[in-house]
């Protein structure tokens, strides 16, 4: 079989991998290269054979990083909410802005209305804007059609993305994101009936990676919730939940308990659920771009999830309402303003710890047998990453070992 190989050097390489000492640093470091997978890592002075004879691909001072990830998105989705955001700004409630229409079932209305074709469109600049800032994967919920029919075309819409860009989507089906109003008043008769069966038309067709739900006093219970994660564990499915983000409902002990990927927002997790997260190894997603927009008050417990050993990612939460970020770059910096992560936690939530969240060992990190998925910045410090905000220092993004 040829064998495709490819040579990396760069003044620093920010593994993420030997976190006993700093990013896992490596200077004056090379990556070689086979047929896609990363097969060294290490001091530019010590190259195996193999790679020692190729042309380098040499990025002098600049500073490589696994490629970024971003683990929570909403991303496709009909219309915008730009309106209700400036009649908020002028005073008005949320009953106001629902009343004119707002909220969160105007995205329905516009998403149900939407075809696959158009909900492509409209996403891809958002996807495009990602992938200019380095990021290699990234997971798209559904959640906006909450009928069967059109929280698969969300799905499609998800499938094709990762068809049209050179990136990798993981797509979470999220139809127990709110009850429709059809359903007002029934939420267990939605999760039944819409939920639950469209589960296994959407997994039927190819089109699930994960199942997700939001467990809050204005959405579904833990006894709902726990109805769907049977069906997905029956399935096969890995789940995830939105979690604890207005208040301690229970949530995160409940996806702890069926072994959940990740739990998101996590703002009034307790001690309980930080345990329950650190014993079934669940990864907490912190949204900071959410936490700006609501101007909530209280952070997640970052301090509990270090001292209990819970891995905590980042990500945008992109998404018409709540956190119309579309900058992974800025939910670093925005994680270390606002919840006071260092930029080294930061770093390893875009990177190692999101791959995890997605249930992705095979990325995240720059270290033998893994996807040689590369991003290559104008820095010299990987804390400049988070340091600054409106400033994209990318150099260059390598996919598979392909520039």
């Amino acid at each position: 079989m040829t064998q495709n190989l490819a040579l990396f050097t760069a003044r620093r390489i920010a593994t993420m991998e030997a976190l006993d000492r700093p990013y896992g640093l490596i200077e004056n470091g090379a990556i070689g290269v086979e047929n896609g997978m990363i097969a060294y890592v290490g001091a530019s002075d010590q190259i195996p054979a193999r790679f020692a004879t190729l042309p380098r691909h040499d990025f002098g001072n600049r500073l490589v990083t696994p490629a970024l990830i971003d683990c929570h998105t909403h991303l496709i989705h009909g219309g915008n909410r730009a309106h209700e955001f400036e009649m908020r700004l002028k005073g008005a409630t949320y009953e106001e802005v629902a009343r004119a229409g707002g909220g969160i079932l105007s995205t329905v209305r516009a998403t149900r209305a939407a075809t696959v074709d158009e909900l492509v469109e409209s996403a891809l600049p958002r996807l495009d804007g990602l992938i200019a800032e380095g990021v290699s994967m990234v997971e798209i919920k559904s959640g906006y059609g909450l009928t069967i029919d059109s929280e698969c075309t969300m799905l499609r819409a998800a499938r094709r993305l990762s068809s049209l860009r050179p990136i990798d989507i993981r797509a979470s089906y999220l139809a127990a994101h709110a009850v429709p109003p059809e359903y007002a008043g029934r939420a267990d008769a939605y999760i039944d009936e819409v939920c639950i069966p469209g589960l296994r038309v959407a997994h039927a067709e190819g089109l699930v990676d994960a199942v997700d739900g939001f467990c809050e006093g204005i959405a579904f219970s833990t006894t709902q919730m726990a109805r769907l994660f049977s069906e997905a564990k029956r399935l096969g499915l890995p789940v995830k939940l939105h979690a604890e983000q207005l208040s301690n409902r229970g949530g995160a002990k409940l996806a702890a308990s069926f072994g959940a990927l990740s739990c998101e927002h996590l703002e009034y997790v307790d001690d309980e659920g930080i345990a329950a997260m650190a014993a079934a190894g669940c990864v907490a997603v912190l949204l900071p771009g959410a936490f700006y927009t609501l101007r909530e008050k209280q952070m997640p417990p970052v301090d509990g999830f270090r001292q209990a050993g819970v891995p905590i990612a980042v990500s945008t939460d992109l998404n018409p309402g709540s956190s119309p970020l579309g900058s992974l770059l800025l939910a670093m910096n925005m994680a270390c303003t606002l919840f006071r992560m260092t930029p080294e936690e930061a770093l390893a939530g875009t990177t190692r710890h999101a791959a995890r969240a997605l249930g992705c060992d095979d990325r995240g990190r720059i270290a033998a047998g893994l996807k040689a998925d590369l991003a290559v910045w104008n820095c010299a410090e990987p804390a400049e990453l988070s340091y600054r905000f409106g400033v994209n220092p990318l150099h260059a993004r390598i996919i598979g070992g392909c520039l």
